[in-house]
């Protein structure tokens, strides 16, 4: 009976209260010895490398803003328009037409139609088929006899006005034809100082002048040349520079031109005593 109430007992005793002081002191020895395990540093593990990964370099979209720019830089030049462009030959009314746009900022709608020339002062036009000699032949049929019966100083009976020095030695030597014994006279800034020119004009009788409108206002202005003995007034208009512009084409020359004009041009060709031509 009593055997039977003891083993009853160590049955219902948790496990660890059944266990002897001897073995938990075991127990704990092996708690010990775990803890060394799980401790003691382990073999190190290499790490895995990386394959270096691909670098694309993504192109930023165009917006409308850019492209808008890049319409702007690509703006057409009058040289890109020109050269794809037929040439047209000037006319009087493409004259008329400039010196009415120059002036239309500063004058009156009155002064305006001052201005306008009558078809009567115009030459015939070049056609673009014409030589300056057989142009002024055409033009100028007496001109033998006007160049023998001029005598007088300081003027010319013929301006030829072109927009570079360069473009006047040329214009004088393709008008050999024409001019016969004619005395010529090379109207421009460059390597000439005007005062020369107006001691050559003062020495003696000169036909033809040629060059820039802007040394033949200053000659004007220094009493080295009078217009009124002047009977034709021709322009070198239709003939291109390298950049494909014509003389008018250029801001520069055209307001030299249109000043020229009113230091007694116009007065004069209102008379019927100047004729101007577009070659």
């Amino acid at each position: 009976m009593a055997d039977d109430l003891g083993d009853e007992w160590w049955e219902n005793q948790p496990a660890g209260a059944a266990s002897s002081p001897g073995a938990s002191g075991g127990e704990g020895g092996g708690d010990t010895e775990m803890t060394q395990q799980e401790t003691a540093p382990g073999p190190v593990l290499s790490k895995k490398v990386k394959p270096p990964k691909e670098c694309f370099l993504i192109q930023p979209k165009e917006t409308n803003e850019d492209a808008t720019k890049t319409r702007k830089r690509k703006k057409k030049k009058i040289t890109d328009i020109l050269a794809k462009s037929e040439p047209k030959p000037g006319t009087p009314e493409d004259l008329q037409k400039l010196m009415k746009d120059y002036y239309s900022s500063s004058r009156s709608v009155i002064e305006l139609e001052e201005l306008t020339l009558p078809d009567s002062c115009f030459l015939k036009a070049n056609d673009l088929t014409h030589s300056l000699s057989s142009y002024l032949k055409e033009v100028c049929p007496k001109w033998v006899k006007l160049r023998k019966s001029h005598s007088e100083k300081k003027s010319v009976l013929m301006l030829i006005i072109c927009g570079s020095a360069i473009r006047a030695v040329e214009l004088i030597r393709s008008m050999t034809a024409f001019k016969g014994d004619s005395k010529v006279m090379k109207l421009f800034a460059k390597h000439i100082k005007v005062q020369e020119q107006v001691k050559l004009l003062e020495k003696r009788v000169v036909h033809l002048g040629v060059g820039t409108p802007g040394r033949i206002k200053e000659l004007i202005k220094q009493g080295g040349l009078h217009l009124n003995p002047l009977k034709f007034l021709i322009f070198d208009w239709n003939w291109r520079d390298q950049k494909l512009r014509r003389m008018m084409d250029i801001p520069e020359i055209r307001k030299e031109v249109f000043e020229l004009l009113e230091m007694g041009v116009l007065s004069l060709c209102k008379t019927e005593s100047l004729k101007l031509g577009l070659f």
